[in-house]
């Protein structure tokens, strides 16, 4: 795994995101009660209260595992010190194609470690954050969009995320 794929976590993230795990991991007998209790009332097709517990449930499972894989393959560190270089957990600003008016400031990070940001965020594995990782100021790259076409990007500033 190469560390633009990796998921880089503050430690107050990591945190929070295995306390809600742990949360959901508790909460497996409640549920599994409520679909116990709802099963015995009788005729599970038209059985609503039934499908809404299950449904529940799978909901809940999907976020543990998804939770367990994050969690399982995060690297947990301390946000970026240095300015003037893009890394994981850095506020950037590039402009686009050569033209300084269009700019735009984002962080570079997972949606979990940026979920209490303002900030538009890149993930590092996104095409935007994988061209502009370890880019200095000043600095242009290129990458390919969607669309197929190539976009050039110079990086303006890059300083440490502080939430």
């Amino acid at each position: 795994m190469t560390d633009s794929q990796v998921t880089w976590l503050t430690p107050e993230s990591y945190d929070r995101l295995k306390g809600e795990l742990d949360s959901l991991i508790a909460n497996r007998p409640v549920i599994a009660a409520e679909i116990n209790e709802r099963r015995e009332e009788g005729d599970l097709k038209e059985n609503g209260g039934y499908h809404a517990a299950r449904e529940e449930q799978g909901q809940q499972e999907a976020r543990i595992r998804q939770l367990q894989d994050l969690l399982n393959n995060a690297k947990v560190g301390e946000a970026p010190t240095q300015s003037g270089v893009a890394l994981p957990g850095s506020v950037v600003t590039v402009y686009y194609d050569g033209d300084e008016s269009d700019k735009e400031t984002f962080l570079i990070a997972t949606r979990e470690e940026g979920s209490s940001s303002d900030l538009e965020i890149y993930s590092p594995s996104s095409p935007l954050g994988a061209a502009i990782i370890d880019a200095t100021v000043g600095e242009s790259r290129s990458y390919t969009v969607p669309s197929g076409a190539t976009v050039t990007v110079t990086l303006v500033s890059a300083e440490p995320y502080h939430s």
